[in-house]
This record gives structure tokens, C-alpha cells and sequence, in this order.
């Protein structure tokens, strides 16, 4: 994101808006590059983007503008924004603090045309917890034949909190009395469990990433 007042500039006189004074602004989670929406800006939403630091976008459909989790709460902090080679689009790259559609679901591409091929979680970036927390999420809200991780969301929250616990308790035993293979091992099912836990409340692994950056100031 942009942080110099001549960089802010920069950036406005290269957009190329259209007939309505619009840009069409793709909205990506900056940590697992899942696509989240497709909305509009017009230059005040860009800049009150830019000072804000969150999601400002025109609706066309209400004819004005508005603030992305100003009622929900689901708020979306902005990492940064780049443009396409023709000026024309803008990519939002953002640390989401909940889901990104009306609906609930964490992206609003979430439906499928048929006659595809079998859809997978979407592609990411950042690293193994990333991209784990991805496909957490796909399986949430496309359920496999014979996924563990569906049969978690299946059975519920009160049975995902009791594999958490269950979990910290091997990791505790192997910690004092096992070996190095096996406390990697249990940390890695507990990391797991921890973030089937976080999709099952509809949090996100950004916002744990968020709150560790806040505590480092």
C-alpha cells in the first residue's frame, strides 16, 4: 500500500476509470491469495481506502459509497494495492477479519458452474499454514467423500474444541517424556485441529497473524 503522498498520486493518475468514474477493484487475502470479491471504486472510495487503511468501495446498485465491515464487523485491513498493466483493474491484497460475502462464506466465489473439472482449494501463497488453511476452508464449503476435515464440521464444534484439548494433551506427554519425531508430530495435529477450530468459528489464520504482529508492535 502505498505510503508517500507522491506515491498516492502516482497511483491515481495511472488508473484508467471507466465511462462512470469506476475501476473494478479484485479483493485477494493477502496470505493465502484466495480471491474474496469483485467490487468498485470510485476516487473517493480509493482514497479514503488509502488513508483508512480498510476497504472502501461505490455501490452501484445504492449509488454510494461504503465501508466493508462497517456493519458486520468484518472488516478488511488493506497490505496493498497494485494495478494491471493497462490501468484499468485493481488488485486489493488485504488481511480479512472475517468473511468476505453477505453470505457467510469466507469468498464470494464459492459457487461452481457444472462441467468442470472437480474444484479444489484455491491457489494461495504463503507459505505450508497457508495454503493448510485454505484447504481447511474448501473443505468447509465443499465437502469430499471420506474427508476428515468435513467429518470434523459435520460433528460440530463441541467435537472440534474436544480434538483441540485432546490434541494439547498428547503434545504436553510427548513434550515431557517422548521424543523429537514424535513432539513435532503432535504439534503439527494440534496446528491442524487449532485451524479446523478457526474455520469452524469463522476466524481466520490472518487474524492470528494479525494479533502476533500487533503484540511484536
Amino acid at each position: 500500500m502505498a505510503n508517500e503522498t507522491g506515491e498516492r498520486r502516482n497511483l491515481g493518475a495511472e488508473i484508467r476509470w471507466d465511462d462512470r468514474g469506476l475501476i473494478p477493484a479484485i479483493v485477494q487475502d493477502a496470505h493465502t491469495g484466495q480471491v474474496l470479491t469483485l467490487a468498485y471504486m470510485n476516487q473517493e472510495s480509493l482514497q479514503r481506502t488509502l488513508e483508512s487503511g480498510e476497504t472502501w468501495f461505490w455501490s452501484r446498485s445504492r449509488g454510494e459509497l461504503w465501508h466493508k465491515g462497517a456493519t458486520s464487523g468484518n472488516t478488511q485491513r488493506v497490505v496493498d494495492i497494485r494495478y494491471d498493466c493497462d490501468g484499468d483493474t485493481l488488485l486489493v491484497r488485504v488481511e480479512p477479519s472475517g468473511p468476505a460475502c453477505h453470505t457467510g462464506q469466507q469468498s464470494c466465489f464459492y459457487r461452481h458452474l457444472p462441467g468442470g473439472t472437480e474444484a479444489g482449494p484455491p491457489p494461495v501463497t504463503g507459505g505450508v499454514l497457508a495454503h493448510l488453511a485454505a484447504v481447511i476452508l474448501d473443505r468447509k464449503a465443499h465437502p469430499r467423500p471420506g474427508s476428515y476435515t468435513r467429518q470434523l464440521f459435520d460433528a460440530g464444534l463441541p467435537r472440534i474444541v474436544k480434538k483441540v484439548g485432546e490434541e494439547a494433551i498428547e503434545t504436553l506427554i510427548a513434550a515431557q517424556s517422548e521424543g523429537d519425531e514424535r513432539l513435532v508430530s503432535e504439534v503439527a495435529d494440534l496446528v491442524y485441529h487449532a485451524l479446523v477450530l478457526l474455520a469452524a468459528r469463522d476466524l481466520s489464520w490472518a487474524e492470528v497473524e494479525a494479533e502476533l504482529a500487533r503484540r511484536f508492535g
